[in-house]
């Protein structure tokens, strides 16, 4: 059989998949009725849902997407309480049996559904809100050059894919939005939905305030600010969150919690305990009496600065008054499309200011690279790897004590496999990384 055919066979197969997931969701969702809050946004989705699920959790009964499912097969998978089938045509008759007999019956349905959105390329999100009716639609940032842009032309042109979102929404809805965000703020004119905005800026409905990070002693790190809303306000404490831009999907969780009638005290208490999903802004005990901040699920131009900025505010001082160096192992950036070098130079040029190393992962750090070295970072600091375990190897010796690295890279790049060579205890790589299943270990 040509290779041809073979391919047009699994593209038929993938559409044929994506049909019967979609008319089981359809159903259920009709048979069940559950309140439906969607999320989506180019940064801080993920974190957003987990923090909004962390908040409803603690009144009702909530599922939300696991892993990333967060796409024409994962969110449909996540409304039938189903994991993927994989290659495996025998769990994928058994999904869709299981699925037709839960839309008669099945035992405690959630009442509610928090679902991520994701969009890779126009008509993503109008697909899935074509038979995902939202209730609610949080929109996280987009930024001036966001991820995923590989088929976008322009950040506006994903601000507009994003906004189909609160566009589906009708006028009991909700439309959640990131006043900071000038692209998100601007949906509130595509809605009929009522608008509750939230960030940092005086004017949003929802206000974080006070803000502080207590970076300087790593084994007791967090954050501590104020959320302000009519009048109101609860001081929050975040013992496993340390840096400004992850206060956003905070916020989406309080926001989401007071839509649904809950008191800034209740939400707070919902919060004490909130920890990011693994790979996103982790601190990670090192071998040589290292810290790791594993930023290593994915990466963005915005989420890149943002961890170059909590790099920048740890103290650059030990206990005992001695220097620390703060290192940086960046990979590439990746499905940027035509933004792909301007991006990779833009970090690299931050990375200058802020770190003393810089590992440069991936063909296209090398702009990376280029750029640190443009902005004044000596030479012998900027190291260039083709992979992820070439680094690794070479940080082993690299590393002294009292270091800060800070390891991020998108999803292809296997970032974590950095983290997973130099942590202090590797054997609770499973609980801490992300990528560490069975599937994943030889990608």
């Amino acid at each position: 059989m040509h290779l041809k055919s073979i391919d047009s066979m699994k593209i038929m197969a993938k559409k044929l998949l994506i049909f019967i997931l979609k008319i089981l969701a359809q159903a259920t969702l009709w048979r069940y009725k559950p309140v439906v809050i969607g999320i989506t946004g180019s940064v801080g989705k993920t974190s957003a849902k987990e923090a909004i699920w962390a908040v409803l959790k603690e009144k009702f009964t909530v599922r939300r997407n696991i892993k990333n499912y967060n796409n024409e097969i994962g969110v449909p998978l996540t409304i039938l309480g189903q994991e993927s089938g994989n290659k495996s045509l025998w769990r994928w008759w058994q999904i869709f049996l299981v699925s037709f007999f839960e839309i008669f019956y099945t035992k405690n349905y959630p009442k509610i559904l928090v679902l991520e959105m994701g969009a890779d390329k126009i008509g993503d999100i109008a697909y899935l809100t074509d038979f995902v009716k939202c209730d609610a639609g949080v929109v996280m940032a987009v930024g001036e050059i966001p991820v995923h842009v590989e088929f976008f032309q322009s950040a506006d042109q994903v601000a507009r894919e994003k906004s189909n979102l609160v566009r589906s929404l009708d006028e009991k809805g909700w439309a959640v939005l990131n006043y900071d965000d000038q692209r998100v703020r601007a949906m509130a004119r595509k809605t009929p939905a009522q608008i509750f905005t939230y960030g940092f800026s005086e004017q949003a409905d929802l206000r974080a305030s006070n803000f502080e990070q207590h970076l300087e002693n790593l084994s007791e790190a967090g954050l501590s600010l104020k959320v302000d809303y009519q009048g109101s306000n609860v001081p929050l404490r975040l013992r496993y969150v340390y840096a400004q831009h992850q206060v956003y999907s905070i916020l989406a969780g309080v926001a989401v919690g007071l839509i649904f009638k809950m008191n800034l005290v209740e939400i707070a208490q919902a919060l004490k305990d909130y920890r990011p999903p693994a790979g996103r802004l982790q601190l990670i005990s090192g071998i040589k009496n290292t810290w790791l901040i594993d930023d290593t699920y994915n990466s963005s131009p915005s989420s890149s600065l943002g961890a170059l900025e909590l790099l920048e505010k740890i103290s650059n001082l030990n206990k005992n008054g001695e220097p620390v160096r703060k290192i940086a192992a960046l990979g590439d950036m990746l499905e940027l499309g035509s933004f792909t070098e301007e991006a990779h130079r833009k970090i690299g040029a931050r990375a200058a200011q802020v770190a003393d190393i810089l590992l440069a992962v991936g063909t296209k750090s090398i702009f990376m690279a280029e750029e640190a070295k443009k902005n004044g970072m000596a030479k012998e600091n900027v190291w260039y790897f083709a992979s992820s375990e070439e680094a690794g190897r070479e940080l082993q010796d690299l590393l002294r004590e009292d270091d800060v690295i800070l390891v991020k890279g998108s999803q292809g790049i296997r970032m974590e496999k950095i983290v997973k060579e130099l942590m202090a205890e590797p054997q609770r790589a499973k609980e801490l990384l992300v990528r560490q299943e069975e599937g994943w270990e030889n990608r």
